[in-house]
């Protein structure tokens, strides 16, 4: 990692959930239904029942992410600081209009170039 770069909270969250195989994080539930006021999506019932069961995961969560973080921040080398060095590199990559694609459960993402992938 350069130092002084990051990259948004969410995005770390989502890359050290994906590579750690963590299924019951914020991202994991949230692909199981999960509805959280945070992502701007209308509350349900089932919504909340997926966020219910696996409350104390989803708690455990922040905690992983916290870890491998700071962990990349230290400059760490593993597979989930590989995956943030990646991500970190596609979101310094990233133009007016761009957008950074990933879908659950993996920590590659890809870059949409006003609706063309690209490489970075």
């Amino acid at each position: 990692m350069v130092a002084g770069r990051d990259i948004p909270h969410d995005l770390a969250q989502y890359v050290i959930e994906a590579a750690t195989g963590y299924p019951h994080g914020f991202w994991g539930l949230v692909a199981q239904g999960a509805t959280f006021k945070s992502t701007g999506r209308r509350r349900t019932k089932p919504g909340r029942a997926v966020i219910a069961s696996h409350r104390q995961e989803l708690a455990g969560a922040e905690q992983l992410a916290g870890l491998h973080h700071a962990r990349w921040k230290a400059e760490h080398h593993d597979d989930v600081s590989a995956a943030l060095d990646r991500a970190s590199a596609q979101w310094r990559a990233l133009r007016a209009g761009d957008s950074l694609v990933f879908v659950w459960p993996s920590a590659r993402g890809d870059i949409e170039a006003r609706g063309e992938l690209r490489s970075a």
